[in-house]
């Protein structure tokens, strides 16, 4: 490979753009010249009877590499918009699913309805409206359980709390939401009304 024969040609660059340059050029252990003949490369691309360097076809390469990169990139988001359009259609038939499934529940609650206002027209001795059962008296272990804690908490509970907050605390932890009373006689917690 000959040398390239080269031309001295002086440029008025303006201070800060040559400050940087010189800064680029000791950054990258190169001269100031050989950064300029880079980015004329890269502007003007292969010029007949110039010699390409290590150094520019290392920039050309890394141009190169970040047009392909951007390229996968792309390619992707092409990928992801197909899945998110997937994903649409398969939401939105859910959502028509759930629709139907809302149409006959309420259909189906009509009916229950429809039924209830017929067995008490017709004097059915069984009351829908009634009141579910109340809860027996527990021990400690068992009411622990509902309330979803330790035996060793719920009596530290009942000993630090006031008898009220002691029952706001059940009755928050308790599945019916029911307040719940020690009762020093038998020795079980009984369900507050």
């Amino acid at each position: 490979m000959t040398p390239t024969e080269r031309e001295s040609i002086n440029f008025k660059l303006p201070k800060p753009l040559a400050a940087a340059l010189r800064k680029a050029a000791r950054e990258r252990k190169t001269t100031a010249t050989d950064l300029v003949i880079q980015g004329l490369h890269h502007i003007l691309g292969d010029v007949p009877g110039t010699e390409v360097s290590v150094e520019i076809r290392l920039y050309q390469l890394e141009e190169e590499f970040f047009r392909f990169q951007e390229s996968i990139s792309s390619s992707n988001n092409a990928h992801q918009e197909a899945r998110l359009t997937l994903v649409e259609s398969k939401l939105e038939e859910l959502s028509n699913k759930l629709a139907r499934f809302e149409g006959a529940l309420m259909q189906m609650q009509s009916l229950v309805n429809a039924s209830r206002s017929r067995y008490k027209s017709s004097g059915y001795p069984y009351q829908y409206n009634s009141a579910p059962p109340q809860p027996q008296p527990f021990e400690s272990e068992k009411l622990a359980m509902r309330l979803n804690t330790t035996v060793s908490t719920l009596q530290e509970k009942h000993a630090t709390l006031s008898q009220k907050d002691f029952e706001l605390w059940c009755k928050d932890r308790d599945p019916s939401q029911y307040a719940w009373r020690f009762n020093e006689k038998d020795k079980l917690y009984h369900p507050v009304k």
